[in-house]
């Protein structure tokens, strides 16, 4: 963490624990505002391959959701979308461009709301499912889904009430599992009291239907019939690989495990061998 991510924590520590002295449900909303904002946006321009993709957008709750469509010499047979994680962007999985043009599929990446070129300031999962709908109504159906992080809980949010089938493809790395434990996470990070942390469920339910374990990725594959590849390191500090053996021990059919080592949580998207795997799996 920068110095200056660690001053704004502080900040945004003091300010929220000092509200929860008069308001513990302003500072449930504040600190749950906090947990949905990208801390860095990123805005490099991308290799000639991702600028060769034709620039698509649509409005979603007054912002602009921007992404690009690239399409292989012939013409496709397949579809896959590419879906980023938390403080990523479209960008970030160029490398996969080029090898799924190869492989015949027409290729559709978006940023997510609050990241890379899209507009907004925050992200909810609701949000990002709400993003996803749009895309697979405008430029699906899809034959693939990858999602890394938050992309790929985002995705099995998406596909468990959207049609699909065994022969659908869902590749999951890394892939946020239990939003529960994160925001305890937090709330540790900003030293939160319990009713705060409570309050903050109270105001998810509230705003979204569902409470915060709702929105689970174990809960979710239950409702899935896709074949799903699943990889995760086991020294990621983000995703803890824990999870994903809990997952493991669910005993899925249609789920294949591959853990990997020393690649932490961003660097097994980047991984060649990882690419090589999720392509021979599609």
């Amino acid at each position: 963490m920068k110095i200056s991510q660690k001053l704004a924590l502080r900040y945004a520590r003091a300010r929220i624990n000092i509200l929860s002295l008069s308001s513990t449900r302003k500072a449930a909303v504040m600190a749950f505002r906090l947990f949905c904002t990208p801390g860095q946006r990123s805005a490099e321009k991308g290799s000639p391959l991702f600028a060769r993709g034709k620039r698509v957008s649509f409005k979603y709750e007054g912002h602009t959701i921007r992404g690009r469509v690239w399409l292989p010499p012939s013409p496709p047979t397949k579809k896959a979308l590419i879906a980023h994680g938390f403080e990523s962007s479209s960008q970030a999985f160029e490398e996969y461009i080029t090898a799924l043009l190869d492989k015949g599929y027409e290729v559709v990446a978006f940023d997510a709301p609050a990241h890379g070129r899209s507009g907004g300031r925050r992200v909810t999962l609701p949000k990002y499912v709400g993003v996803l709908r749009v895309i697979e109504q405008n430029y699906g159906p899809f034959n693939a889904y990858i999602g890394h992080s938050l992309g790929g809980l985002a995705l099995a949010l998406f596909l468990e009430t959207s049609p699909h089938n065994e022969n659908t493809a869902l590749v999951l790395i890394a892939p946020a599992v239990e939003t529960a434990t994160a925001l305890h996470t937090f709330a540790r990070l900003l030293h939160l009291e319990t009713a705060v942390v409570h309050e903050i469920d109270d105001y998810i339910q509230e705003t979204s239907g569902q409470h915060v374990a709702w929105y689970s990725l174990r809960r979710a594959l239950h409702n899935i019939h896709a074949r799903i590849l699943y990889l995760q390191d086991e020294d990621d500090k983000i995703t803890p690989s824990r999870e994903a053996r809990n997952i493991q021990g669910d005993g899925h059919p249609g789920i294949g495990f591959i853990f990997t080592q020393g690649l932490g949580h961003r660097r097994i998207y980047q991984d060649p061998e990882t690419i090589a795997r999720i392509l021979r799996f599609l």
